[in-house]
């Protein structure tokens, strides 16, 4: 395991230096040509190089060393992520699917498949899709309307579910699903549980259909719209307790926003190289534009923008490794990162000009999953309650929305 930062040591030690430049070589050399040759025909990520991602390990960063993992923690998870942005944000997003995140938190030390499933997580053989969000619930997933109801020892899953991406390629799918109704109002989060659904990669689960949603970026996979109709699972396919699956979920949010936080980094910083690039090659009255004012101050303020979100990213990751809860912090860096991504990545396409709108320079990719970036694992909005919340405590608007919710739903 890392040790603990000292206050005289800095972020970056030299082991994380070590794993950064790994990443950044691997997405130089394999990420960055795939992307450039597939995400313009929306073609999907080469199987070979998953199996070169979970050759480096990538798919066992924050899993412990004793349950075959790298026994690393989120700082240098999102090192990774961060490196790998900044050739495909898809490829960024995958390790995620390994790592045992969510279900690792369902996973107490005496579950019987812990070993067994985080073992196969981090090797890259189990790599698991997430099915939360559904058509008329995204942000409030105490919601949901996905039921599971017990047959004899197993489970029969009904429901629809919205964005589930990677559903086809994974080895499982992690479905939320209403196992009671909630106790009261105020307890909404309360009845839902979580189920491995486990299947053979490229395909569906046994009584569950679905199609790819048409999306204007984030390729390299398909995202899913799915229906299950009486999908029968085994009761081992339950992770973590019955009915309280909202907190294992809420337990790896801190992690979740810190990832996407590194991948909005990413994805800026490979959007301001390409634009110093460009600058310094693209020539306007016989000198290069990278030596116009107007140029150069975007390109300062870009860089700031990434640097300012980098740091605070370090920061949370270095707070959640040493265990100390930073959900505002979190959220912060999620909002913030997010934020600056979209607009650097759109001053980055103004200076390449013209050429920036077409698919023949990266930088329209970039832009494209920016944005995106805004929008999952909680909107820019929803951080903002999250932090205004724990600020000021959470509004009388918002216990009355909740309360009408409830009347409506359980009467």
């Amino acid at each position: 395991m890392t040790e603990p930062l000292t206050p005289n040591q800095g972020y970056l030690t030299e082991e994380r230096l070590m794993i950064r430049d790994l990443a950044r070589d691997f997405t130089r050399n394999e990420v960055l040509p795939a992307a450039n040759r597939l995400d313009p025909e929306h073609g999907t990520i080469p199987p070979e190089l998953i199996t070169k991602m979970a050759d480096l390990g990538l798919f066992g960063i924050t899993v412990p060393e004793d349950e075959g993992g790298q026994g690393l923690g989120a700082f240098e998870y999102c090192l990774v992520a961060e490196e790998l942005a900044r050739g495909w944000m898809s490829v960024a997003s995958l390790i995620a699917r390994g790592n045992g995140t969510f279900y690792k938190e369902g996973l107490r030390k005496d579950h019987p498949r812990r070993q067994e499933l985080l073992s196969r997580s981090a090797s890259g053989d189990m790599l698991v899709a997430y099915a939360l969000s559904e058509p008329n619930t995204g942000s409030d997933l105490s919601s949901i309307a996905c039921r599971a109801v017990k047959d004899g020892e197993d489970w029969l899953i009904s429901g629809q579910k919205y964005w589930c991406t990677f559903a086809d390629g994974a080895d499982a799918i992690l479905v939320f699903a209403r196992t009671s109704p909630p106790p009261a109002a105020d307890k909404r989060h309360l009845g839902i549980s979580a189920f491995l659904v486990e299947k053979p990669r490229g395909e569906l689960p046994a009584n569950c259909s679905g199609a790819p949603i048409p999306k204007i970026g984030y390729f390299g996979w398909n995202t899913f719209e799915l229906s299950f109709d009486g999908c029968r699972v085994p009761a081992r396919a339950m992770i973590g307790d019955e009915g309280k699956a909202f907190y294992m979920m809420a337990a790896g949010l801190e992690t979740a926003r810190a990832h996407t936080a590194a991948r909005s980094i990413g994805l800026a910083q490979g959007a301001l190289d390409d634009a110093i690039a460009y600058a310094r090659d693209r020539r306007q009255f016989a000198v290069p534009i990278a030596e116009f004012q107007a140029i150069r101050f975007k390109i300062a303020t870009m860089a700031t923008k990434i640097e300012a979100a980098r740091q605070l990213l370090y920061h949370v990751c270095t707070q959640i490794d040493l265990g100390r809860r930073c959900d505002t912090e979190s959220s912060m860096v999620k909002y913030f990162a997010s934020e600056i991504a979209e607009e650097v990545t759109s001053e980055s396409l103004q200076i390449h000009g013209g050429a920036g709108y077409t698919k023949l320079f990266a930088v329209e990719r970039h832009w494209r999953d920016a944005r995106l970036t805004k929008i999952f694992e909680g909107t820019s909005e929803i951080q903002q309650r999250i932090i205004s919340d724990n600020l000021l405590g959470r509004s009388e608007i918002d216990k009355q929305i909740a309360r009408n919710a409830y009347s409506k739903t359980y009467g």
